[in-house]
């Protein structure tokens, strides 16, 4: 069976109006995809879905703990993740936007995938830069051992910096012309 089956919301039987959904993100979830840039977590995933008669309104609820790797020290830690976001279905044969938050479906679909969104949408609460979170004092808590090696490669002088001269050039330039 296809991991990622169980991400999918059959709605052609629904009735107009609210349903509820909740799924589980686990190992297995992230290992299913051929592209994920993580392989463990944790997490939930609340789906509130507003069944009307030309689309569907999505509210989502992904809270949870992905494990990283640590763009400081090298070592895995866990990251706290908390997303909420709201998807619209349409149903139509051609797309009329390009819209984040808008998906177009046939009208002869009768099913959403959500896999892919779950994923996009833990990609993003990640931070840009990956790093142990400091304790409750606001210390670092990266292995002491690396940040000591770090240190040793630490330097306080400025780097020596070879400016291109057609750089140079531009400058002055711009500097006379602002004269």
């Amino acid at each position: 069976m296809n991991q990622l089956s169980k991400y999918r919301i059959v709605y052609q039987g629904l009735s107009e109006g609210k349903h509820k959904f909740e799924f589980d993100i686990d190992n297995m979830f992230f290992e299913s995809l051929e592209y994920s840039d993580f392989e463990k977590g944790t997490l939930k995933v609340k789906v509130d879905l507003d069944k009307k008669s030309t689309f569907l309104e999505l509210d989502f609820q992904i809270n949870g703990k992905v494990e990283l790797i640590c763009d400081r020290c090298l070592e895995e830690y866990k990251e706290e993740i908390s997303f909420e976001s709201r998807l619209f279905v349409k149903f139509t044969e051609k797309e009329d936007s390009l819209a984040d938050d808008v998906i177009f479906l046939s009208p002869t679909d009768h099913e959403l995938d959500i896999s892919h969104y779950i994923y996009e949408s833990i990609n993003l609460s990640i931070p840009i830069k990956r790093v142990h979170p400091e304790d409750k004092k606001g210390n670092v808590t990266c292995n002491p051992e690396m940040l000591e090696k770090l240190s040793n490669y630490k330097t306080d002088e400025p780097a020596d910096e070879d400016i291109d001269p057609r750089w140079e050039d531009l400058r002055n330039l711009m500097a006379n012309n602002n004269n």
